[in-house]
């Protein structure tokens, strides 16, 4: 994923961040392709490259230091419960 600076000068932009903050948007272009537009407040990304090889990517993945610390973190603080498909489908009410 790509993070580009907006410009305090670009207006329009700006607005439409702003109303953003407040509740996601679908972006509607004039071809009719969709975007959303929404906050990800503390949202943090991570690299683990783009090889075609899954073995490879799994590799890179678990030797990516802060990324195996952020996991860590959020087993400590949230435990190890698990859910199953259907009680998230049910949970977004989608099943």
């Amino acid at each position: 994923m790509k993070t580009i600076n907006v410009s305090p000068h670009a207006r329009v932009l700006n607005a439409l961040l702003k109303e953003a903050r407040g509740q996601s948007l679908i972006l509607e272009s004039r071809e009719g392709e969709r975007f959303v537009l929404t906050s990800i407040g503390d949202w943090q990304g991570f690299d683990v490259g783009e090889n075609d090889d899954f073995a490879e990517e799994v590799t890179r993945t678990a030797r990516n230091a802060e990324l195996m610390r952020v996991l860590a973190e959020r087993k400590r603080t949230h435990g190890s419960q698990r859910y199953s498909i259907e009680e998230i489908k049910h949970d977004l009410g989608i099943g």
